[in-house]
């Protein structure tokens, strides 16, 4: 039987939801277990079910849990392993907190974080708990936590009209969206009202003063209310991703789109929790849309706050300019497909708004298919109107002076041609100057101009002249039509230019993203691209700009840097190594760390985080400029450019070294055949050997037998660390192979080569000479151990028995010199360089010594560290070999 095609599941959900369980995987899972009020037992049921895990065998770690002297919550600790807290000093006292870097180093499989909402206090990396989890969250640690109802970010207001108390600590929704699952933890209010009496929530006073107002009877019923509404809502999103991923038959509409309208008022915070709220009930997508129009500083910054908050809750933002609020706003809403328009309703109404109607009236009249959802805002809330936030007068006076001048010249215009043109021609005169003060000067410039022109044209060009009275009744008709005809043309004029200056606006936007793609395109090698994206940033955002991009260690390093910028140090370098790690921005303007001068963006390539920019705004107006989310949106354009750019670099580079790894393996392979006869003779010495012992049999003398087997082991030892030197050399050419840097003394690696040449070395006078002093060299300590025994090897194997051989050692500024001097013939000054070349044999009499591969490893894990090594004959004869290593 044919499967159903309705029924049938659609391929792109299904990927859709797939990817969505991968993503789940990847990160860390958060539990929620969610209360009504203080005092339910959310903190009492996650360590209660904390323990059945422990018994699991799961790695259980306590973060941070409040008992507030709570017996029977401090006995379920017992037995769980505890973080220490973090001491942070604030005005002289030492303040206990979550220690964030410590349970990132520690790891747990489950970590407990109590009170989410709770505000961290000042120094710490975040501000608020809640992004303390986060960042654990992304550090891929299961997490869980507890929450009360009042802190849900929409629900502020709720809560604020119900209990009259204003919640200042508050958690964004889209936490508890994320939560893999929600527990809610449920107490009837009776029931938590007796506990509260019996001093389990808070001390005898705080109880009588909290029974009396947030734990009244209704409150308590309200906030559960509140607390099984949420549940249920995460429940129903739950079961509707599961629908959808499987694409099984509902009803339920999504095509569902909210717009919420913001301005400077403080009102507008509730109509962005409302919306959001809306949008959580409908399961929709929301934005936020300010217009802006010659606003004053403190009310653009006042908006674009509120777009922030919008954007937090998980709305996308959008910033336009016009005059026409209504028909901009109903424009937008068509644009971006929207159903429903959320706006405030007006506090108090102009005389303008009897005539023609408020912005809210025509909004309702012009959105015709689209529903518009009018909020009520407080009368309190509403912005006073101080001089601070009006502009200045002087330049407002100066477009109406210049009004009045560009009148006088129509004037004087209309003077001079008076006697020859008739008065019709006269009013296109004052027409082209009323559409000169519109497209040059303000609105309200133009409107006086359209005024003052039918004035004008009445007293000096009307008889009779120069009085305002008229003679003939047709000539009102004739200024009333003059009088309109100006409006209509001065607001067309505002209209284009406004129009022109957005189109201008956009043209630039796009010149200078395919002016930066066009030269990323051109320009090849990291330092030259950092370059020409510094200088970008530079012309087009007026920023000082600081790149740093990670090494081999994922440390950061800056690359390039505007001159004159501060150097980055201390805790800069620590945000911008959290960007790195985290891939969000952090510092001005954003939620992690907003006190910071600097602006830390993610390069996200398609590989990931590819490296860091820091942006620092050398006038104000330059970083007031930033926080505009169509001038955000124009930084993430370039950042995505510049760093789609540096990954087709690094892929580039990649490409190239992959060719010069295969033309390194046929090098290998050919040095591997030219050694071949190296080979040959310890394994020809090794099987003679063995074939005389054969030979021999029982008859042979003890003595021979011994001499044959130390010969054996001798050839096979000679053979194994000809191996051995082959294969370290391969690895560190490879261009793989990662050193263990690690600090270690410089005296444990020359004992450890003494300890193993112990034999070699036999019948000889070492002489050690360390400082105590030396610094720890942060080495890898397996190459550095080889390096000393190739070095006192080569000492043995080229001097005659009985010499002695020295070590010394002293630290030169930044660099540690470690020194190995024999008391051989020494070399010719011609063969100092060439003994570190791959298979270079002395040659002495009439062959040659060894297989020439110690001492080229040798430079090559001296370059590994940073180092080099280097030949010289010493003034009383023998070889001294000098290496230099980075103290880091």
């Amino acid at each position: 039987m044919a499967a159903d095609p309705e029924r049938r599941p659609d391929p792109d959900r299904l990927l859709e939801y797939v990817q969505r369980e991968e993503d789940k995987k990847r990160g860390g899972r958060l539990r929620i277990f969610l209360g009504m009020a203080p005092g339910v037992g959310k903190t009492y049921s996650m360590l209660e079910a904390a323990r059945l895990k422990q018994a699991e065998g799961l790695d259980v770690l306590v973060g941070v849990v409040e008992t507030h002297g709570r017996a029977e919550t401090e006995a379920l600790l017992e037995g769980l392993a505890i973080l220490p807290r973090r001491a942070i000093a604030y005005h002289g006292h030492d303040l206990a907190e979550f220690d964030l870097d410590a349970a990132l180093a520690r790891r747990p499989q489950l970590l407990l974080v109590d009170e989410l909402a709770h505000t961290n206090a000042p120094g710490s990396r975040h501000g608020k708990r809640w992004k303390d989890v986060a960042e654990l969250l992304d550090n891929g640690i299961d997490v869980w936590s507890t929450l009360n109802v009042q802190h849900l970010e929409s629900l502020r207001d709720v809560v604020a009209q119900i209990t009259g108390v204003k919640v200042r600590e508050a958690v964004p929704d889209t936490l508890l969206e994320q939560a893999e699952s929600v527990v809610l933890v449920d107490l009837p209010p009776d029931d938590l009202r007796q506990r509260l009496k019996e001093g389990k929530v808070y001390l005898p006073r705080q109880a009588d003063w909290a029974s009396t107002n947030f734990f009244r009877q209704g409150n308590l019923m309200a906030l559960r209310e509140l607390a099984l509404r949420a549940t249920a809502q995460r429940a129903n999103t739950e079961v509707l991703v599961y629908r959808h991923g499987r694409s099984i038959r509902t009803t339920w509409p999504t095509s569902e789109r909210i717009l919420v309208c913001v301005g400077p008022s403080p009102s507008s915070a509730r109509l962005v929790r409302a919306a959001k709220r809306l949008a959580s009930e409908l399961h929709a997508p929301w934005l936020a849309l300010s217009i802006q129009a010659d606003l004053p500083p403190q009310a653009r910054d006042s908006a674009l706050g509120h777009l922030r908050l919008a954007e937090e809750l998980g709305a996308e933002t959008f910033v336009i300019s016009g005059q026409n609020v209504a028909g901009e706003i109903v424009a937008f809403a068509r644009q971006q497909n929207v159903t429903r328009i959320v706006v405030g309703k007006p506090v108090r109404r102009r005389l303008r708004d009897y005539v023609l109607g408020s912005p809210v009236d025509r909004l309702i009249r012009e959105s015709e298919e689209i529903d518009v959802h009018v909020i009520r805002g407080d009368a309190g809330e509403a912005v006073p109107a101080p001089a601070a936030k009006r502009p200045l007068p002087a330049p407002r006076w100066r477009g109406y002076l210049a009004a009045t001048g560009v009148l006088a010249l129509s004037t004087g215009l209309c003077v001079s041609i008076f006697p020859v043109l008739d008065l019709a021609n006269l009013i296109m005169v004052y027409m082209l100057g009323v559409m000169a003060t519109a497209i040059w000067l303000s609105r309200g410039a133009a409107v006086f101009a359209s005024v003052m022109s039918v004035v004008a044209f009445d007293f000096f060009f009307v008889p009779p002249r120069f009085s305002f009275a008229v003679s003939d009744v047709r000539h009102l008709i004739t200024f009333l039509v003059m009088f309109l005809v100006a409006m209509v043309m001065s607001s067309m004029a505002a209209k284009l230019k406004r129009q022109a200056d957005a189109a201008v606006s956009a043209g630039r936007q796009s010149a200078a993203l395919a002016a930066l793609a066009r030269e990323l395109v051109a320009t090849r090698g990291t330092d030259n691209l950092l370059a020409v994206a510094k200088r970008h940033l530079e012309d087009v955002f007026k920023v000082g700009v600081v790149f740093l991009l990670p090494d081999a260690s994922s440390a950061l390093l800056v690359k390039a840097k505007t001159p004159g910028t501060p150097a980055l140090h201390g805790k800069e370098l620590g945000m911008a190594q959290w960007v790195l790690t985290n891939g969000k921005p952090a510092g001005c303007g954003t939620q992690t760390l907003p006190d910071s001068e600097t602006l830390f963006q993610p390069l996200k390539g398609a590989g990931g985080v590819v490296g860091v920019v820091a942006l620092e705004a050398g006038r104000p107006e330059s970083g007031a400029q930033l926080a505009f989310p169509d001038r955000q949106r124009l930084l993430e354009a370039f950042l995505a450019q510049i760093a789609q750019a540096l990954e087709v670099d690094r892929l580039e580079e990649a490409t190239q070294s992959t060719l010069v790894a295969m033309e390194s393996e046929k090098l290998k392979s050919g040095l591997l055949s030219s050694v071949t006869h190296d080979f040959q003779t310890p394994l020809a010495a090794i099987s003679g050997s063995a074939e005389a012992i054969m030979v021999l049999g029982d008859d042979a003398a003890p003595g021979a037998v011994r001499g044959l087997a130390e010969n054996i082991r001798g050839e096979a030892e000679r053979l194994s660390r000809l191996v051995d030197n082959l294969l370290r050399m391969a690895r560190l050419e490879s261009g793989k192979f990662k050193p263990n840097f690690q600090p270690v003394p410089l005296e444990e690696i020359v004992g450890a080569a003494l300890s193993r040449l112990g034999p070699r070395l036999e019948g000889r006078s070492v002489r050690v000479d360390l400082p105590a002093d030396l610094p720890l060299l942060r080495v890898d300590e397996v190459l550095m151990e080889q390096l000393c025994v190739n070095l006192l090897e080569n000492a043995a194997k080229h001097t005659p028995a009985g010499t002695a051989v020295t070590i010394s050692a002293r630290r030169d500024k930044d660099r540690v010199l470690l020194r190995v001097e024999d008391q051989g013939e020494g070399l010719p000054p011609e063969e100092l360089e060439r003994i570190f070349e791959r298979f270079y044999r002395v040659r002495r009499g009439t062959g040659a010594d060894g297989y020439g591969l110690g001492l080229a490893l040798c430079r090559l894990i001296a370059k590994v560290h940073g180092g080099a090594i280097t030949a010289t004959n010493a003034p009383g004869g023998g070889l001294r070999l000098d290496l230099t290593i980075p103290v880091r």
